[in-house]
């Protein structure tokens, strides 16, 4: 992969990270605002469920986050785009669906082939 490469990857993922932390700091500001003590039950249970997806959706993003930093990480020392199990290049239209990927299709293929195998066990 060359610098251009790099470069053009570096700043795909610190526009998702800084778009996640966007809307993390939105979520944070509506819950806080929101009045938590309805006094319909239905009305109060229809909240604290939407509450939750909302924190879950938020948590799944926080994991992101992590994986976001990883790949920055991984561009600094110049293994970015190299699949962590056969050290092959990983393709340019798999790094552009999923910029936080660490194999290749074809070793994800082998590793959620394997996957399934010790689930359904």
């Amino acid at each position: 992969m060359n610098e251009r490469q790099r470069e053009y990857f570096r700043a795909k993922l610190l526009a998702w990270k800084d778009e996640i932390l966007r809307e993390s700091k939105v979520t944070l500001q509506t819950l806080q605002e929101e009045n938590v003590n309805l006094p319909d039950l239905a009305d109060r249970a229809s909240s604290e469920t939407d509450r939750a997806v909302e924190l879950r959706a938020r948590d799944r993003q926080r994991k992101l986050i992590s994986k976001i930093d990883a790949a920055l990480q991984r561009i600094e020392d110049n293994t970015y785009g190299y699949c962590e199990e056969t050290g092959e290049p990983i393709s340019l239209k798999r790094l552009e669906a999923r910029p936080i990927a660490t194999l290749s299709v074809e070793a994800q293929e082998r590793h959620e082939k394997r996957e399934k195998i010790y689930r359904d066990e």
